[in-house]
């Protein structure tokens, strides 16, 4: 055989030599590949480091207040003539028995306490329950002494001539149908109807012009479904007053708009404290009034702090964190809020282990 013969040969040799080495290389990582142990990815994974630090957590949630007064008619005006005069003492506080509400014509108009309203001059010889309310009236001011009978005597039209004399007006011991507007309770906060009650204005008898505030104005949150579902009733709500100071309330029912899916939660004060306390009288009587803030849903909680995304569940369920030296340490959870937790089981000081994303 000549040398171009064993070329080829040589050639073909080498071939299977270099196929069989690639194949055995193969064979023995695949082997070393499946003979190795599993490596756990908590192992194998990127990491970053945090520091167990002592701190303290809260969740909240930040809602505009809506505050207004719900108001009540009371009384009406018999009076008919030209307003001259307006009370500015009115809904800052509780009218009594014999306030001037307002005059018409000069002729001063008062409050009195009474269920049935003035309907009728009161004179000597008339008798009645607007009588007797006008004795309870005329006592109360210090006119009148003897016991209320509810018929106009000569000891009742010399308190009635008395009292006229106090308003500045004629002593004529006659009490017209529009000087007293009787009303169910005093003392009370009650307010005028300032559309119609306004100097200058003409009154013709019969409008509805007082109206009586409860002894505090309602507070509410409009919230949305998703909102409304993070509140529980009795979540404290710190709220910002016109003044800047906080008022205190916590949360009660929920009632939902049918028409627009919206929630409104009631607020509270506590017991029978109302929310605003003694200012009350800064919220405006016309209106509502919006006011920033803040709905506790976690009260503030204090203990070691870690990442929540540094807490890692073991198979049996424990929780655990692992340290910057490896080791796995288990940790029970006190809180949680905005990506951290309060956990027992580490020490301050400590580095734990957080998964790069």
């Amino acid at each position: 055989m000549n040398g171009s013969g064993r070329v080829p040969r040589v050639l073909l040799l080498v071939g299977l030599c270099v196929v069989m080495f690639v194949a055995g290389g193969a064979v023995a990582w695949a082997l070393v590949t499946l003979l190795r142990p599993a490596v756990s990815p908590v192992d194998t994974a990127a990491y970053t480091y945090a520091t167990v630090t002592r701190g303290q957590i809260e969740s909240t949630v930040r809602l505009d207040t809506t505050t207004r007064w719900t108001t009540k008619g009371v009384g009406v005006n018999r009076s008919a003539g030209v307003v001259t005069g307006v009370s500015d003492a009115l809904g800052q506080g509780d009218a009594n028995q014999g306030d001037v509400l307002y005059s018409v014509d000069l002729r001063p108009v008062v409050v009195a306490q009474g269920d049935v309203p003035a309907f009728r001059s009161i004179t000597v010889g008339e008798s009645g329950e607007d009588v007797a309310q006008l004795q309870g009236m005329l006592t109360a001011l210090g006119y009148y002494g003897k016991a209320i009978t509810g018929k106009v005597d000569a000891a009742t039209q010399q308190a009635i001539r008395l009292w006229q004399g106090g308003l500045g007006v004629e002593r004529t011991g006659v009490v017209q149908a529009g000087d007293v507007i009787f009303v169910p309770h005093l003392p009370a906060n009650l307010v005028l109807n300032t559309s119609l009650i306004v100097r200058g204005a003409t009154l013709m008898g019969g409008e509805n012009v007082v109206s009586q505030l409860p002894t505090a104005p309602s507070f509410s949150i409009l919230a949305s479904g998703t909102q409304a579902a993070m509140v529980q009733s009795g979540y404290r709500v710190e709220i910002t007053a016109p003044d800047g100071d906080l008022w205190q309330a916590t949360t009660a029912d929920q009632v939902v708009d049918s028409d627009t899916g919206f929630v409104n939660i009631n607020l509270a004060g506590s017991g029978d404290t109302p929310i605003c306390g003694s200012a009350c009288g800064s919220i405006p009587v016309v209106g509502q009034t919006v006011l920033a803030s803040t709905i506790v849903t976690m009260e503030p909680v204090s203990g070691l702090l870690v990442p929540s995304a540094s807490l890692l569940t073991q198979a049996g369920g424990q929780l655990i964190v692992i340290t910057e030296s490896g080791e796995r340490v288990p940790v029970d959870i006190v809180a949680s809020s905005k990506g951290m937790s309060i956990v027992t089981g580490v020490t301050e000081g400590l580095k734990v282990r957080i998964p790069a994303s």
